[in-house]
């Protein structure tokens, strides 16, 4: 198929996971539907790690977080190694011009990435970056262009939004447990994604009026799972497991589904792909085009992911196959870093339950067929001990060919970034100064 140089809108939201209309779930979001019935659904696309900073890193520079660089928080002081690798630079060699509104958090400041416009907005909320947005549309661009637009949506701040909410028919996430409480707080969560995705749908219709739609790539995804116990910053799928819609020149049309494992990293090689581009030698992602274009059903056997930095250090790494998932922790903590979970209702269900004094194992392996919630480990079950070692295997592997600092030992952060005790309760509390 002939190269395309079709304009690049990326459209990605905070701490969303799953949880939309087009997935399954009963969170009324029109617009990603309407995306999703007109492009193609990858069913099971997983963020390179459940934290921010780090997962949209993997996505833009098609890496491990820890070859990027990227091992904490942007916003605390942790940055890529080398900027001239985010996707914004390959794009610009292939006469894109990029622009920035909203979101990034890979850089303490937007101007160290190299955009070559950054739209000012009043807040990163979809109130004022739709709009941006919608204008940027209108004003004819020129074109290619690659517009990211980030949303501060569906990021914790809806307290006030959960005490007015009716949450009687509302049910929250697998992680917790069903109750007035937690219903009433994914009450908030489904008010923070009806504004997301109002905003979105926007920007679509924008797109059309101008008569954009056909001529570009819309790639609509989050960074991780939501933001309740036991999905943000876990490496269940909870919390890496990310929706990913596609919709535009190049294959990604007709209301399509896809179930192959899929990687955020895997988003720049299929982008090099399709512009026709060699991809940059740092790249450890595999294009996807081979199942838009129905050449395979799948490109990857397993996927990986990990976090070193969130608000405090926890330093854990997996790796998922179509079956099993392995998790290990290192350091030798044995029970939970608790700043590591957003404040809200539920993490306080959950602290009243006893949440402090709940053990954390070192090693953890899940069958995904009769476990889909990754709830009993079956790491020291003997009748597992052959996939233990094999998922090992796989997970050192990788983990010497993407060079990870934690075969080294505890990795420090960089000088001036902070973070939390890991000793502390919330992510509110004075942090740390390296």
């Amino acid at each position: 198929m002939k190269a395309l140089r079709p304009n690049i809108l990326y459209l990605h939201s905070h701490d969303t996971g799953r949880y939309i209309q087009p997935y399954g779930c009963a969170v009324p979001t029109p617009a990603y539907q309407r995306l999703a019935e007109q492009g193609m659904v990858f069913r099971r696309c997983f963020s390179a790690a459940p934290t921010c900073s780090a997962s949209r890193a993997a996505l833009l520079t098609g890496q491990a977080p820890h070859s990027a660089g990227m091992i904490g928080l942007a916003h605390r002081g942790f940055t890529l190694k080398d900027y001239s690798q985010h996707l914004v630079h390959t794009l610009r060699g292939a006469g894109y011009r990029s622009t920035l509104i909203g979101v990034q958090h890979v850089a303490p400041r937007a101007d160290l990435i190299g955009y070559d416009e950054v739209v000012p907005v009043a807040s990163t909320h979809a109130k004022d970056v739709g709009p941006a947005a919608v204008d940027f549309l209108r004003r004819t661009p020129r074109e290619p262009f690659f517009l990211s637009v980030g949303f501060f949506e569906t990021h914790r701040d809806w307290d006030d939004l959960a005490a007015k909410a009716d949450g009687r028919f509302v049910r929250p996430p697998a992680t917790v447990a069903d109750t007035p409480v937690t219903r009433r707080d994914m009450a908030g969560f489904v008010e923070k994604a009806r504004r997301l995705d109002a905003a979105v749908g926007d920007i679509l219709d924008a797109l059309d009026s101008a008569g954009l739609a056909d001529r570009t790539l819309v790639l609509a995804t989050t960074d991780h799972g939501l933001a309740f116990p036991g999905m943000k910053c876990t490496l269940t799928d909870h919390g890496i497991g990310v929706f990913l819609i596609l919709r535009g020149p190049g294959g990604f049309e007709g209301g399509r589904v896809s179930d192959a494992l899929v990687s955020h990293e895997d988003l720049f090689p299929t982008l090099c792909d399709l512009l026709g581009m060699a991809p940059p030698p740092w790249l450890q992602g595999t294009s996807l085009l081979p199942i838009v274009r129905g050449k395979k059903e799948e490109v990857r056997g397993e996927l990986y992911a990990g976090v070193t930095y969130h608000a405090a250090y926890e330093p854990m790494r997996a790796v998922r196959t179509e079956r099993w998932k392995y998790i290990r922790r290192f350091g030798g903590r044995t029970r939970p870093v608790l700043p590591n979970t957003d404040d809200s209702p539920s993490k306080t269900a959950w602290l009243e339950a006893g949440l402090a004094g709940r053990p954390v194992a070192p090693e953890e392996l899940y069958d995904l067929v009769f476990d889909p919630n990754e709830a009993h480990n079956l790491a020291a079950e003997p009748s597992a001990a052959k996939v233990l070692q094999d998922m090992r295997g796989r997970l050192e592997r990788w983990m010497k060919r993407t060079d990870d600092p934690l075969l080294a030992g505890p990795v420090p952060a960089p000088k001036g970034a902070w973070f939390n005790d890991v000793d502390g309760l919330s992510p509110k509390e004075p942090g740390i100064i390296a």
